[in-house]
């Protein structure tokens, strides 16, 4: 078997040379999901693209959100030595973009521009009616599934999920997009899952502080696993909060349907000095 390669943190997916650069940040898988994406956004800056630590299987990854943050400011401050970067992130990586973002507001360095697509905390942090409503429909969304799956194979949809990682993280996995093109690295399966799991974890764990910068925010038309209304979850949160809505649903805007996504990070993007 060869050699693998160190994971690097930033992975360059667009060239440009327009300023500040665009650092998106990864979800649960580690992986950088979004290159298709990265390609139709119309920006002069270049777009960057954060791999977790441990896709390599050569070093343990993160469980906690503000680790991750410390570690990947390190290699964002090597890129933007005039300034922090622009950043983005989709689902769990928007917690990590929102931290990142965080941790250069305590310095006195604000982000020219937060955005976050489809993100949302763990429920275990939302008001108690907000986590009653997910709950009842995650358990609706999980039951037509069952019913288009044979009698032994709904049982264990059920059960192996609880069993193994509990229901939480099962409809979470569900909701994260499939690699849509072939890993830079040939990244090993255990490491991968281990990275996924490590992330499930920090997810579970973190509480997004009140942010004193404004946060631009993409949203689905069909909704799945996650509120309807992030205006209720994120408003208290932030200073400033816009929303675009964009058809399709949590998945398919980084797979299929990721050209309205595209065209509104564009318009977003825009508004950077």
């Amino acid at each position: 078997m060869g050699s693998v390669s160190p994971t690097p943190a930033l992975v360059q997916m667009k060239s440009g040379e327009g300023l500040p650069p665009i650092v998106i940040a990864h979800g649960l898988s580690g992986t950088i999901q979004v290159t298709k994406l990265a390609l139709n956004v119309e920006t002069p800056r270049p777009i960057y693209g954060i791999q977790a630590k441990g896709l390599d299987g050569l070093g343990e990854p993160f469980d906690r959100v503000e680790n991750m943050a410390e570690h990947y400011m390190g290699a964002i401050d090597e890129l933007c030595q005039h300034g922090p970067c622009i950043l983005i992130g989709y689902s769990f990586g928007g917690l990590v973009a929102l931290e990142i973002a965080q941790c250069y507001a305590s310095k006195g360095k604000p982000v020219p521009m937060l955005i976050l697509l489809d993100t949302y905390p763990h429920p275990r942090f939302m008001p108690w009616k907000w986590r009653a409503s997910l709950f009842a429909r995650r358990m609706l969304i999980h039951a037509q599934r069952v019913k288009q799956l044979p009698l032994r194979d709904g049982i264990s949809y059920f059960v192996s999920g609880a069993k193994r990682k509990g229901i939480g993280e099962k409809a979470l996995e569900r909701t994260t997009p499939e690699l849509v093109e072939p890993p830079t690295l040939a990244f090993r399966k255990e490491a991968r899952r281990r990275v996924n799991h490590y992330a499930y974890r920090a997810y579970e764990n973190y509480r997004p502080r009140y942010y004193p910068g404004k946060i631009s925010f993409v949203t689905t038309s069909e909704k799945t696993f996650f509120p309807g209304d992030p205006f209720q979850i994120w408003t208290p949160l932030t200073r400033e909060f816009e929303v675009e809505t964009i058809p399709g649903n949590h998945l398919n805007i980084l797979t299929t349907e990721f050209l309205p996504l595209a065209a509104v990070l564009s318009q977003y993007l825009q508004k950077v000095p």
